[in-house]
């Protein structure tokens, strides 16, 4: 089976290798994420029927992980909620620069 990639538009082949790439991307992320998710936060509690619907359905399985398949994890009973960001930015600049000083400079 001789096959001349000459005949084929350059556009295509530019065309085809985007979507090559773009689905090795996402079966990477889809299959990292399943990796460090906790059982107890993906749909159908089976991550071998994940792996399989991830690899065998060309780009639309890791879309499908990611849309759906993925449970947002539950705040454990009596655990305080997680620090607003904004406060962590201010200690990490306070831990950069130093402390602010609150008084009016003028």
């Amino acid at each position: 089976m001789n096959f001349d990639l000459s005949a084929i538009p350059v556009g295509a082949l530019a065309a085809l290798a985007v979507l090559a790439i773009l689905q090795v991307a996402l079966d990477v992320i889809a299959l990292v994420d399943l990796y460090r998710r906790p059982v107890e936060q993906v749909a159908f509690a089976n991550k071998w029927i994940w792996v399989a619907v991830i690899l065998l359905v060309n780009t639309i399985g890791p879309i499908l992980y990611l849309a759906v398949a993925r449970k947002p994890a539950v705040l454990a009973e009596g655990a305080a909620p997680p620090e607003p960001t904004s406060s962590h930015a201010e200690s990490v600049a306070d831990s950069l620069y130093g402390a602010r000083d609150d008084t009016d400079r003028q």
